[in-house]
């Protein structure tokens, strides 16, 4: 009950400061640095303060990816796209949220952020719908000279570490965030430094959703201090750059020590078109089987 003076007015309270932790296996740990950063709006106000990561939380968080994919990727493509569309559901519950969110971050009016919201709410039940629809796009049987039954079906890499970009902070997360799960893999995803309050909204939706825990994991702080471990670390098997900036080339050189996809960044991307296979294709791997045919 808010606190009354003896001259009955209500006396002014003091608003709670939240200082938001990382989002690892399914759970909300605090940085095991202890550490955590002030975000600020785009007019400087003071809306937060976010969970700073330390290497051991990127290690912790590719440990849980890891440990998630066997059961991730064995699921029916069919099941997945029904768990992330169940997610699309919850982030359409909590529109408002992200729009006052997206809009302290940007600056932006309402209207724009509200279309934002919009746009990447649409993008994640796009990549719901291309679950059990890529199999037959970028699969299928192949004609060969000789008694055989020859097919290609695309597979899952495996953990993908993501950077997510630092602008465009919900419509961009998104659109590097749910291709990589929604084919199989399981993620590691940096979010943006400058803000990344969008992300902690998305993962609150995850946590209390179908997805199983360690599918995404999301971690705040210094993209400078997360992405080397991440481009380094021999159990992530592929990168996407989104959001290296001017270190891409870097990580690019260290993720060739363990042979990594990855995905470069680029810098003319507007998140706002129609991502088509760009972001899907990369975090596949084709397996081509041969039968013999009886004759």
């Amino acid at each position: 009950m808010p606190e009354h003076r003896h001259d009955g007015a209500e006396a002014p309270r003091v608003a709670v400061r939240k200082t938001h932790k990382l989002y690892i296996g399914g759970a909300f740990p605090r940085s095991e640095s202890g550490r955590s950063y002030p975000v600020a709006s785009a007019d400087g106000e003071h809306l937060a303060n976010a969970g700073m990561a330390s290497r051991k939380d990127a290690r912790d968080a590719v440990a849980a990816a890891r440990k998630a994919f066997p059961g991730w990727a064995g699921r029916t493509a069919y099941n997945r796209g029904q768990i992330l569309y169940r997610a699309a559901e919850m982030m359409e519950g909590r529109r408002a949220q992200f729009t006052a969110e997206l809009s302290a971050a940007t600056g932006a009016g309402r209207p724009e952020a509200e279309r934002e919201v919009s746009a990447a709410i649409d993008r994640w039940v796009y990549y719901a719908g291309w679950t059990d629809k890529a199999a037959q796009v970028l699969g299928g049987s192949n004609p060969v000279s000789g008694p055989y039954d020859n097919r290609s079906a695309p597979e899952p890499t495996g953990v993908v570490g993501v950077l997510a970009p630092q602008e465009a902070p919900l419509l961009g997360l998104v659109s590097v965030l749910a291709p990589v799960i929604a084919m199989g893999n399981t993620a590691v995803l940096v979010a943006s430094e400058r803000a990344p309050l969008p992300a902690v909204a998305l993962a609150e939706v995850l946590a209390t959703s179908d997805l199983p825990g360690g599918v995404a994991n999301i971690l705040t702080g210094r993209t400078a201090e997360l992405a080397p471990p991440l481009a380094a670390h021999a159990d992530v098997n592929a990168l996407d750059l989104a959001g290296a900036g001017e270190s891409a080339a870097d990580l690019e050189e260290a993720a060739a020590e363990t042979l990594k996809r990855v995905l470069r960044p680029d810098p003319a991307v507007e998140w706002e078109a129609d991502p088509g296979l760009s972001r899907i294709r990369p975090f596949l791997e084709t397996k081509t089987v041969w039968h013999p045919v009886g004759t």
